[in-house]
């Protein structure tokens, strides 16, 4: 199969799960395509899946990040030891843990196509992620607190981990407790990746944009737990702070000396 025939069974097969949409007619166009399929898989609840289904969703998710072009730790350059600045798509970074800003039910984002980064890595790790994601929830019992994590697989992202923590929601004034709480985000992914061996981390942009936690800051809470961990961890876990936007860039620029 080419990735337009994996594209239009995988739309298929994901409107035969809802009967409301079987008549729903395919965009000819590739854009269209993709955000159909992009909007089924974000709105799929965690379910069972065939084995066929799996295999096909598989090789199209991994094509596609493999024509988005895939980013390496290797091919990054530190700003000093054990610490990187990279902007470019978290989805497309091989290294071996990444982390998503989550939401407490750990379940990814149901909005068809939103731009947040809960989105985007549950939407190119494929539906296995969200399944996991269900299962430990149920092991759990109730929601994920604030400034907590877990760890799943990456499953068809180019890392092996996915670290999930949830964000602190920012309503009004910032206060002690809100920084407080993104320092704890950034303290339980370090030491969960730290409990299973992971040798380099990249973290988004945590509670920043949607959560609207101001960036100057949540960057300065970053960088300084961070540093504070490796300092009393001699940890030789590799850290990366990825940004998106050009705004981000030029505040870890500013706050690494880079």
């Amino acid at each position: 199969m080419n990735q337009t025939e994996r594209r239009n069974y995988l739309i298929r097969e994901l409107l035969s799960e809802r009967p409301e949409s079987v008549d729903l007619q395919i965009p000819k166009d590739d854009g269209g395509q993709k955000r159909l399929l992009r909007s089924l898989l974000n709105i799929r609840m965690p379910l069972p899946a065939s084995d066929k289904f799996l295999e096909i969703q598989d090789a199209y998710l991994q094509e596609e990040t493999r024509k988005k072009g895939i980013t390496r730790v290797s091919e990054l350059i530190p700003v000093e030891e054990g610490l990187y600045l990279w902007q470019g798509d978290i989805t497309a970074l091989a290294c071996d843990a990444i982390v998503n800003a989550a939401n407490s039910q750990m379940l990814g984002c149901f909005c068809p196509c939103h731009g947040c980064i809960d989105n985007a890595i549950h939407t190119f790790s494929g539906i296995q992620l969200r399944s996991a994601c269900a299962e430990l929830m149920e092991r759990q019992g109730h929601e994920e607190p604030v400034g907590k994590a877990k760890i799943t697989q990456g499953f068809n992202l180019p890392c092996r981990y996915v670290l999930h923590t949830v964000e602190p929601m920012i309503h009004g004034r910032l206060t002690d407790k809100d920084c407080e709480i993104l320092a704890s985000c950034y303290r339980s992914c370090l030491e969960l990746a730290e409990e299973n061996k992971v040798k380099s981390i990249a973290f988004c942009c945590i509670s920043t944009g949607e959560f609207h936690f101001p960036n100057n800051k949540a960057a300065e809470i970053a960088v300084r737990t961070v540093k504070e961990y490796q300092e009393r961890i001699h940890s030789g876990m590799e850290v990366i702070f990825n940004v998106f936007k050009n705004e981000d860039y030029e505040i870890y620029r500013k706050l690494l000396g880079a």
